[in-house]
């Protein structure tokens, strides 16, 4: 498939994207222009409330005791002074009324939300009548979105494309073997095939001790000349001991120290057979043959120093 081809595909996926980060961001937007627009009502009556009770003491609005009528007049002019100082302070509600007293000098279209509200001053209960902005007057398209969405949208379709490159390159990438020991059927093999060789119990068990051994001292040479450590028989030796307990054997343990060379030409030739086609990766899990100066040369050691927990798999233990 050429590339033209490839990028037409890519496109409709890319407008997608950005069309779907867009919206996604402008509810964000518009979720907190909502919460705002509430918030700052709140604290608009709050504080116009507070003023006018501040100033009724100053303020003719009448007395229900002594029986005293409103001050029309004094109203409309405290109304006027008090929308245009609403007004000049941009703030988003105005006074409709006080004591049933409503102005028509402003234009109360753009406030059509009502608020009505009684208070108390030291001799009766003031009436104000408040309008505000509806909600709808504070959303509005957030460029913020959009401009978001425009550097998003490129870097979420280069990781897109990464992560189906990495994906396509894991189904063809072939699966890596493994060393599994089965000690139920006291088998070894490499977990991509079928292919499963049986060994013998005293190579079965030391080498499984081997490769336990080699994972948790990765650092220790294990020269065929000495005599095998004393942790790499306890691991034998408890092998052995779960070869009798799956019903394997009824022998005695045997002794991991004689023919040494013998119990590793066992393992390697299990080896061979079962890595035939992973050459390059039987060698992490291959006893070492002695280089020239044959099997017990002082310098040979049959560790298997490049093996990881990861690399193993120990069925039965």
């Amino acid at each position: 498939m050429s590339n033209k081809q490839l990028n037409f595909k890519r496109k409709p996926v890319i407008v997608i994207s950005f069309i779907a980060l867009l919206l996604g961001l402008q509810c964000i937007a518009l979720t907190a222009q909502y919460f705002a627009h509430q918030h700052s009502i709140h604290r608009a009556l709050d504080k116009v409330e507070r003023r006018i009770s501040l100033d009724s003491a100053f303020l003719d609005v009448g007395n229900n005791t002594l029986n005293t009528p409103v001050n029309q007049f004094a109203i409309y002019r405290y109304l006027g002074k008090l929308n245009d100082t609403l007004e000049s302070e941009d703030f988003p509600i105005r006074v409709k009324g006080i004591q049933n007293i409503q102005t028509n000098a402003k234009n109360f279209t753009a406030f059509p939300i009502v608020f009505n509200t009684e208070f108390k001053n030291a001799e009766q209960v003031i009436k104000v009548e408040m309008r505000s902005k509806p909600v709808e007057s504070s959303l509005s398209f957030s460029w913020t979105a959009l401009i978001a969405s425009l550097f998003i949208t490129p870097i979420f379709a280069v990781s897109n494309r990464s992560r189906k490159k990495r994906a396509v390159v894991e189904e063809i990438a072939p699966p890596s073997p493994k060393l599994i020991i089965n000690l139920k059927d006291k088998t070894i093999s490499n977990g991509i095939d079928e292919k499963a060789v049986t060994l013998q119990n005293k190579p079965l068990c030391f080498y499984t001790a081997l490769v336990k051994y080699c994972i948790e001292y990765p650092d220790n040479p294990l020269p065929p000349h000495k005599d095998v450590p004393t942790e790499l028989l306890v691991l034998a030796n408890k092998s052995f001991g779960r070869l009798i307990e799956l019903g394997h054997t009824k022998r005695k343990r045997p002794d991991f120290n004689a023919n040494l060379d013998k119990t590793l030409s066992e393992i390697r030739a299990a080896l061979d057979e079962v890595f035939t086609a992973f050459q390059e990766e039987k060698e992490k899990y291959y006893p070492p043959r002695a280089q020239g100066e044959g099997s017990r040369s002082k310098q040979h050691s049959y560790a298997l120093p490049e093996i990881k927990e990861e690399d193993i798999e120990v069925i039965g233990n």
